[in-house]
């Protein structure tokens, strides 16, 4: 039976959703791969494979660039580069995927903080000739920081090197040595041709000497997001629904919180607390488009009903009884400065963090992060791609979990008020 060979309805799982990412350095053949993974696993529709086709033999290739299935910019295709984070949604059947494509210059390196704040799996490409380069430890570091679980290093272009087991073993140790250093924990190795199709969704015939997983039976079997551990309750409220249906008199006392879970789960007649107030109530009802639910779960967007009337407005955050987040107007951070103008120590910027806005101003830099070396070094302001643990106060309070603890409400972003630019991004310590 092949990888992606169906099996009989009544014995198809569902492992849910993965969001996964490419990343590297340049020219590892990031494209390549996702292009490689849809190809074989045959869920390229045929429309876009027959502009692959023409675009590939209009360039005078041979082959189908399986690269150009991401690379979607004009500027991209003519320059050969990825700039911009692409992402492909496909399904094998018995799981859901969104990847996202991330450059791999360094001047795009905020574009791969972006993608990789959402990813539960990092695939970082080496070129099997190159091996460890500067920006595979930047991007591994940023994979680590943002708090992606599952790394896979996966080390491309095998065929290059006459698939020599000896290369790929040196790779790995480089890279075990390095990540030791970051504490990264789950770190899987795979020999592979993008280019061939080798140990992506079939094994092919030319890496016999590696006995573990390929690709794609690691992506089917990761677990699934917010399964590895128990999370608490988060719900920051986007909007007060209060319908006006003058033909609908039960529509009168309709009073609707609507937002998205953010982390946990909720049933209704649970206690719940509203916070900045610290009101408790419990919940009288759990809808989505009308229907009720009898709970909600991590990533719905739902309206919450409250059995008591209580003053509510957007910014606010609706949590379970007992398990409160930190209340704080400052907090310590590490800061990835996404913008080409350096962060002031003396501009005031505006912090969001879930649907909560607040003015914010630098109250020190405890050290910025050496990617080579991994060294703390003394900083007195930061530049672009800059990483840095800092203190930040704020004007109003924010609701706020470790980020080790809660992607959703642990991280912020940091927005020039003048230009409404976002130019940082941070995850709180």
């Amino acid at each position: 039976m092949s990888a992606i060979e169906k099996l009989p309805s009544e014995a198809i799982p569902d492992n849910g959703l993965l969001r996964f990412l490419t990343c590297g350095s340049v020219d590892d053949g990031k494209s390549t791969l996702i292009g490689r993974l849809l190809f074989d696993s045959k869920t390229i529709l045929a429309d876009t494979l027959h502009a692959m086709q023409r675009t590939s033999a209009k360039r005078g290739l041979d082959v189908v660039d399986l690269s150009l299935l991401t690379d979607g910019l004009q500027a991209e295709r003519e320059q050969g580069i990825t700039i911009d984070v692409a992402y492909r949604y496909f399904t094998t059947g018995t799981r859901k995927y969104i990847i996202a494509d991330a450059p791999g210059h360094e001047q795009y390196t905020r574009n791969m903080v972006t993608a990789a704040s959402t990813a539960d799996l990092a695939i970082i490409l080496i070129d099997a000739r190159k091996g460890v380069l500067t920006q595979t430890r930047r991007h591994s570091y940023l994979a680590h920081l943002v708090g992606i679980g599952h790394i896979v290093v996966a080390v491309n272009k095998m065929d290059l090197v006459d698939y020599a087991p000896e290369t790929f073993a040196r790779i790995k140790a480089d890279y075990l040595a390095f990540a030791a250093g970051l504490g990264i924990a789950d770190v899987r190795f795979i020999p592979m041709s993008a280019l061939n199709g080798d140990m992506i969704v079939d094994r092919g015939e030319h890496l016999d000497w590696y006995d573990g997983p390929t690709l794609f039976e690691i992506l089917e079997t990761v677990p699934a997001i917010h399964s590895e551990h128990a999370e608490k309750f988060r719900f920051p409220v986007q909007y007060v629904c209060r319908p006006q249906d003058s033909a609908n008199p039960e529509l009168h006392d309709y009073r609707g919180f609507m937002g998205r879970v953010e982390s946990g789960e909720l049933a209704i007649g649970d206690a719940v607390t509203v916070l900045p107030s610290g009101r408790e109530t419990r919940v009288r009802d759990i809808q989505i488009l009308g229907q009720s639910l009898p709970r909600t779960v991590a990533e719905q967007s739902v309206t919450l009903l409250l059995e008591d009337e209580i003053d509510i407005s957007r910014g606010d955050m609706i949590v379970k009884t007992g398990e409160l987040p930190k209340v704080t107007k400052q907090i310590d951070a590490m800061l990835c400065w996404l913008s080409e103008s350096p962060l002031d120590p003396r501009r005031k910027y505006l912090l969001r963090h879930t649907t909560r806005d607040s003015k914010a101003m630098l109250a020190g830099i405890a050290f910025r992060v050496d990617i080579n070396t991994l060294e703390h070094q003394s900083a007195e302001k930061l530049m672009m791609n800059d990483i840095a643990r800092v203190s930040l106060k704020l004007a109003q309070p924010i609701f706020a979990d470790p980020y080790a603890e809660s992607r959703g409400t642990g991280a912020f972003i940091v927005i020039d008020e003048s230009s409404n630019n976002t130019v940082g991004a941070g995850m709180i310590v």
